[in-house]
């Protein structure tokens, strides 16, 4: 079992992390703000618990066998980046507004959002060796347990992104109302929405 200060100690750590600019927060903003308050908010949870899977490599070790091999890393950084390029031409082929359909359309439900949000960070082998390297920096070996301790680590680190996602889909879906009852800001939204995730997912792909 964690102790409160190791507790502490990471999730102060984790939350800055998080809020930190990277390819979750981008994405997370900028569905939010393409399709609305409730699907910013859906999408930001299901990046958030994404984290989960990552989590349960990261115990089991899996992770680091994964890192070890270029050809499994190489295999799932394609496959992810792949996967945010699909989501961004989606967004780009969208008519803008209401009448949008990037990223499935305006009335794609809830769930398959969350899912979305899933799978693309789940598929996302920079998070797995993330967790790789940071979860075992707050891990006290000397106390046995290292599994255990590790995953009461992720589940932390995935709740207070859960916090922390959802507020930004909220206000991030404040400031999309308010774009998309004029058409043409409408349109140029989903135009930088795919953008960032065609972006991220080339960078991704070839990145090293």
């Amino acid at each position: 079992m964690l102790t409160a200060d190791q507790a502490l100690a990471f999730l102060a750590a984790a939350m800055l992390i998080t809020i930190s600019p990277g390819p979750d927060n981008l994405m997370v903003l900028g569905f939010g703000m393409a399709r609305g308050r409730a699907r910013g908010i859906a999408f930001g949870l299901g990046c958030a618990f994404g984290c989960l899977s990552h989590t349960v490599l990261a115990a089991l070790g899996i992770s680091g066998l994964i890192a070890a091999s270029p050809l499994a890393f190489g295999a799932l950084r394609i496959a992810g980046g792949l996967y945010l390029v699909w989501m961004g031409i989606g967004a780009l082929r969208s008519g803008g507004g209401a009448k949008a359909v990037a990223l499935d359309g305006p009335d794609v439900p809830l769930p398959r959002l969350f899912a979305r949000g899933l799978v693309a960070n789940a598929i996302n082998p920079k998070v797995a060796l993330f967790f790789l390297s940071f979860l075992p920096q707050f891990v006290v070996a000397q106390r046995g347990d290292v599994p255990w301790q590790t995953a009461q680590l992720g589940l932390i680190f995935t709740l207070q992104a859960a916090f922390l996602f959802g507020l930004l889909g909220f206000f991030a879906g404040s400031i999309g109302a308010w774009l998309n009852r004029r058409p043409r800001a409408g349109l140029w939204l989903d135009r930088a929405a795919g953008m960032v995730f065609v972006g991220l997912g080339l960078k991704l792909i070839w990145g090293r």
